[in-house]
């Protein structure tokens, strides 16, 4: 942006990067581990005193996505192997919360930010290395890797423009343009108070 800003294209891009690989940090759909786990008391659910099940379980299923001759659908899997996918879809909820309070604020301009697929940018699980796009279609590997290339993920030119805003600020009292100045210091100290001696 000219104005030293970040235009929301490239909020996008950053968007589509950090949910997608977040989204991997829960490990693949279905893990023995996962289950042993919670089996041990070790490993729970999001909010799990508020779920209506067993707390076990030892009986229930739940379906996981897959791909079957080249098409994302869904498959049943014990519930108890399938932990990650549950934590993954909880953690994916909340960031649709997140998104939808930015784009309550972004709706005067017309714009608006979206989470990518499930299986877009994948490195784990069911969709590793599967050329998902960020609306959900398969498609063709030189399709996938040119919109990786130009238009789904951060480029070199956007990593440059965010580095070049990322400017340290050491005087007490000054703030980064990157940072919001808070309305007072810490403990209600001025802003300008020196927290670190030399």
């Amino acid at each position: 942006s000219k104005f030293g800003g970040i235009n929301i294209s490239t909020l996008q891009r950053y968007l589509n990067l950090h949910y997608t690989l977040s989204l991997d940090l829960f490990g693949a759909e279905t893990s023995t581990n996962a289950a042993n786990y919670f089996a041990a008391g070790l490993k729970g659910r999001f909010h799990e005193d508020q779920r209506s099940d067993d707390h076990m379980l030892k009986e229930a299923t739940r379906l996981v996505p897959t791909i079957t001759e080249g098409e994302v659908g869904w498959r049943e899997a014990p519930a108890l192997i399938a932990l990650n996918e549950t934590l993954r879809e909880d953690y994916m909820a909340d960031c649709a919360k997140g998104v939808e309070r930015w784009n309550r604020v972004l709706s005067e301009t017309g714009q608006e930010l979206k989470l990518p697929h499930v299986g877009f940018n994948r490195h784990v699980g069911v969709f590793n290395g599967q050329p998902v796009t960020p609306d959900g279609r398969l498609v063709s590997r030189d399709s996938y890797e040119k919109g990786i290339a130009d238009d789904w993920l951060p480029t070199q030119a956007d990593r440059n423009h965010v580095a070049s805003l990322m400017k340290p600020v050491l005087e007490p009292g000054k703030m980064a343009n990157w940072i919001a100045a808070p309305s007072t210091g810490i403990h209600q100290k001025p802003l300008d108070f020196s927290y670190v001696r030399a």
